[in-house]
């Protein structure tokens, strides 16, 4: 492996092009030429029509839905880029899938997240560019560099736009204890007060809401979240915030739209006035339509941190 390739080349699989369509147009370069497809058996087949050799290799993949498929299309296409002499090769994994499998919840649980981590490294990746991983910490279960990209700053732009900063009758909402962090380090880019929805998760996919840590009455409350999967609880805080907080509306705001299940209905019959999505997933093309979701760009952010990390200077202003 050298330092640093010669050129950069982006490629993509088949989880998210238009995003990397949106990436290859604010670094002012053409995607790379490769065809993802899968062989009459299911397998993965990856072509690159172009060559790599010397070059910084960004592909660009979210692991989500096909999960599986689009772990294995990376997988494969980092090989192939390593086979053919790529200079330097980043995974670019807007949404990093098995992320919520990071620890031994019960006995004879896999860690998940640490395999995928695993199965990357022994591809060939030299180092993985990543948005609001589900917990930290799983950057250190890869033993290459992981940079950790934060969507919350693209949401306080725009809602310092819509609401101005230091708006007393804005409160940024935890939707649970463990988002506090991540709620609290939102709030103070708003300059605006934090309140926590406690609840209690019975089983996976399904939580009670108990009760509110801080007064939200007469409110306008912004719900944050690093994803949205079936939505029971983000759709549970916000009824909560109203129907037992008093809050007076309710915005809500997540990096990843994982959005399977019953999520679209939820959200359609939620007291949630707007969900503001980054574009780490595609909207699945299954579900219908939903009124309430706006997305925003992450193409930005991620064409800055590919700049920097091919000239090789610091992308630690990004994570703030």
């Amino acid at each position: 492996m050298i330092s640093h390739g010669n050129e950069i080349k982006v490629f993509t699989g088949n989880s998210n092009p238009v995003l990397a369509e949106e990436i290859c147009a604010h670094l002012n370069k053409s995607l790379g030429n490769a065809t993802v497809t899968s062989f009459a058996d299911g397998e993965c087949s990856i072509s690159v029509h172009e060559p790599v050799r010397g070059c910084d290799v960004f592909i660009v993949q979210s692991t989500c839905k096909p999960v599986n498929d689009s772990l294995m299309e990376l997988l494969v296409m980092t090989d192939a880029m390593r086979r053919a002499s790529a200079g330097r090769i980043t995974a670019v994994v807007p949404y990093f899938g098995y992320a919520r499998q990071d620890r031994k919840a019960k006995s004879r649980d896999p860690i998940s997240a640490k395999l995928v981590a695993n199965l990357i490294t022994a591809a060939g990746a030299d180092r993985v560019l990543t948005m609001d991983l589900h917990a930290a910490q799983i950057q250190g279960f890869f033993d290459i560099p992981v940079d950790n990209l934060m969507g919350a700053p693209v949401f306080a732009k725009h809602y310092i736009r819509v609401f101005g900063k230091g708006n007393e009758d804005i409160m940024v909402v935890s939707p649970d204890v463990g988002s506090t962090a991540r709620a609290r380090a939102f709030s103070m880019k708003l300059g605006v007060n934090m309140a926590i929805v406690d609840k209690r998760r019975e089983k996976a996919n399904h939580s009670e809401v108990m009760n509110i840590i801080g007064n939200v009455e007469g409110k306008t409350c912004i719900l944050l979240d690093d994803m949205v999967d079936t939505a029971g609880s983000l759709c549970g805080a916000a009824e909560a915030l109203v129907n037992v907080g008093g809050a007076k509306e309710v915005y809500a705001c997540a990096s990843h739209g994982v959005l399977s299940g019953p999520a679209i209905e939820r959200l359609n019959n939620s007291v949630i006035k707007e969900l503001l999505l980054l574009d780490t997933i595609p909207y699945p093309t299954d579900k219908p339509k939903c009124d309430i979701i706006r997305y925003m760009s992450v193409a930005p952010v991620f064409a800055d941190a590919i700049e920097r990390i091919y000239e090789e200077i610091s992308i630690s202003n990004l994570f703030e």
